[in-house]
């Protein structure tokens, strides 16, 4: 059931907090399939618990894996994979693109389904990649879900050629059950340039962390067949939840310090330092964290977001604030995500007496004065913190189903609240 409207609350002076996050959803969901599949029990310290966490989990486990909850974190054992099991993949594109190569080492059929958006999102190249790699995949002909995994206990592996212009986990998905296939994997991309680059770093980096041999070259990425040692994995703060916090200091011309920054990451989120300041915040890093001090009134943005697509539902709601316009480009694949966000975005900001053009590969967006209403979000978690942001300058915003924030940063709400609270 949608939880009921929230009324995005206004900010009446400028923010001066310190914000905690909690761990990273792609970091998380990366470390949960390397613990499954590798050769000893490990533990994930930190992790993230949010909707897409818990549906990898119980995908997981489904598949006979025991995760268990410990005081900071979760232990994983790794058993035999069995079949015969139905996965929920809710709305999550790591557990619809990274489960299906894990169900085909099962022994035995993964009924796999999701969300009704499910359904529409993007899955036909790593469903013919599998298949071209020894695995037996029902889909019944469309290249979506729901279909079943034929797991016959074992994987051929090889090499394949790809489109992942529409994903990069497309590709991760394939890499990190890769040491399990006999022949591992050699990935080739054809197609437009593939997006979100660093997610993609961020996959080769955790598997050689667990032992991995894998070599990258442009457009191609070997896994060789092996053992994964995954002990243990330290799970840093989600960096790219950190934006709509970080956006607050800007819009109110405060200050917001997120603790636990890394000084060195692969996370698509540290690309906000610069991204901010270049619309005219004082970014500064140190042992307190990340702060962001915003001066009074910020610049619109011109930035290709291909690598950091998932930031742009929140720096676009700033550039609907900003005091000069901006472009945001290298987003055509936005189109495939939770929902299709370039045209969310459109209709939304619009809709509040916005300015907003789809272009081909992205957004135009001219600063107006803005209006309260209803602002939908389509089950996306990051069209409810765009919401958010836009209401710290404009009273009224009603944001449908808030709920939806859980997918990856529960109790998002309280943590705005606090952040807006007098000192």
């Amino acid at each position: 059931m949608p939880t009921p409207h929230w009324t995005a609350p206004v900010a009446h002076a400028p923010v001066g907090a310190t914000v905690p996050l909690p761990g990273s959803k792609s970091m998380t969901n990366r470390a949960l399939i390397l613990a499954a599949l590798a050769e000893t029990p490990a533990r994930i310290a930190g992790p993230l618990r949010s909707r897409d966490t818990e549906l990898m989990a119980g995908a997981l486990r489904a598949l006979g894996v025991a995760i268990e909850e410990d005081s900071g974190g979760w232990q994983v054992r790794p058993d035999e994979l069995r079949g015969s099991a139905r996965v929920d993949v809710g709305l999550a594109g790591t557990v619809m693109r990274f489960l299906p190569p894990v169900a085909a080492l099962a022994s035995g059929e993964v009924s796999v389904d999701g969300d009704p958006r499910a359904r529409e999102r993007p899955m036909g190249p790593i469903i013919t990649a599998l298949r071209a790699l020894g695995a037996g995949i029902d889909d019944g002909g469309r290249g979506t879900l729901p279909f079943t995994v034929r797991g016959a206990g074992s994987v051929n592996g090889g090499q394949v050629v790809i489109d992942a212009s529409g994903s990069s986990q497309f590709v991760s998905g394939l890499l990190l059950a890769a040491p399990r296939f006999e022949k591992g994997v050699e990935v080739r991309h054809e197609g437009p340039p593939v997006p979100s680059a660093p997610h993609l770093a961020m996959t080769v980096r955790m598997m050689r962390e667990a032992g991995v041999a894998v070599e990258t070259e442009e457009d191609l990425w070997r896994a060789a067949p092996g053992p994964i040692r995954a002990a243990e994995w330290v799970i840093e703060p989600d960096l790219s939840n950190a934006a709509q916090f970080l956006g607050a200091a800007l819009v109110t011309g405060g200050r917001v310090t997120v603790p636990g920054w890394p000084v060195e990451t692969t996370q698509p989120g540290d690309a906000l330092r610069g991204l901010l300041g270049a619309m005219g915040a004082q970014v500064s890093h140190g042992p307190d964290g990340l702060t962001v001090r915003g001066p009074g009134g910020f610049s619109g943005l011109d930035a290709d977001l291909h690598d950091v697509g998932e930031l742009t539902p929140v720096l676009a709601a700033l550039a609907a604030l900003a005091d000069s316009p901006s472009r945001l480009t290298g987003i055509a694949h936005l189109r495939g995500h939770e929902t299709d966000r370039l045209a969310a975005l459109v209709t939304e900001i619009s809709g509040l007496g916005g300015d907003v053009r789809e272009l081909p590969d992205g957004l135009e967006i001219r600063p107006r004065p803005l209006h309260g209403g209803v602002f939908r979000t389509y089950d996306d978690h990051r069209m409810v913190m765009a919401a958010a942001l836009l209401g710290l300058a404009v009273p009224g915003i009603e944001v449908e189903n808030p709920g939806t924030v859980g997918k990856t940063l529960p109790n998002f709400t309280e943590s705005w609240a606090s952040m807006l609270a007098p000192a």
